[in-house]
């Protein structure tokens, strides 16, 4: 990473580094595009390309259409019903 960069970088995010912080975070990023250059230099041309580093399966069920409770069951504790539906206080006028 430049100065220049870094620079621009502080003044879009309002950041006010110091001069010990601005080399920390050059450094840094120097440190990351050496790592990044030793694996671009590795051949992987008859590597297969995968997705995953494991087989994925899907364990898929079948849906079952099922009502576990009844309205009944669901509105007894309700403190007010109206054919079926829950009464609820008025919020917005």
């Amino acid at each position: 990473m430049e100065r220049e960069t870094l620079r621009r970088l502080e003044m879009l995010n309002q950041l006010a580094l110091t001069e010990a912080e601005k080399e920390s975070v050059i450094g840094f990023f120097v440190a990351r595009d050496a790592e990044l250059a030793v694996l671009n230099a590795i051949d992987t041309e008859n590597v297969v390309r995968m997705v995953h580093v494991m087989p994925l399966t899907t364990v898929v069920r079948e849906d079952k259409v099922s009502q576990p409770f009844s309205r009944e069951a669901l509105q007894k504790g309700a403190p007010e019903t109206d054919e079926g539906y829950w009464c609820v206080p008025k919020v917005v006028e």
